[in-house]
């Protein structure tokens, strides 16, 4: 009986401490995602380059870990902590779009966020 009561009591900690991204947070992430995948740009790790639906699936699982270690609360943690760099090589993603020399997709990333936050204020203002 003790150790089923330890056990739920471990298993209740570890719930208690991952947070999903707030609702706000949670909305940018998604655009910016959504944006990513719809652009026609390509998305490097580790050296390949693949499609946005492919970049936006693997995102969403670093996400998904990051929201399980409580490491995330905000669209830039987001993405400083999981969509800048590979969690395997160190190595910088890269978004490479037509025409466009490749950049760092922090860099590209935070651009599309002010693109999010100033179409959100836009639409709150009519």
């Amino acid at each position: 009986m003790r150790t089923v009561l330890a056990l739920l009591m471990s298993l209740a900690a570890v719930t208690a401490t991952a947070a999903p991204l707030p609702p706000a947070a949670r909305a940018e992430v998604d655009a910016l995602l959504t944006r990513l995948q719809a652009s026609g740009c390509e998305f490097n790790r580790n050296g390949s380059w693949y499609a946005g639906a492919e970049a936006k699936a693997h995102l969403l699982k670093k996400l998904d870990y990051l929201e399980g270690k409580d490491m995330v609360q905000t669209a830039e943690q987001f993405i400083e902590r999981g969509a800048s760099t590979s969690s395997t090589s160190g190595k910088p993603y890269l978004v490479r779009c037509a025409g466009k020399a490749p950049v760092e997709s922090a860099q590209w990333l935070k651009a599309e966020l002010q693109q999010v936050r100033a179409a959100r204020a836009a639409s709150s203002a009519r």
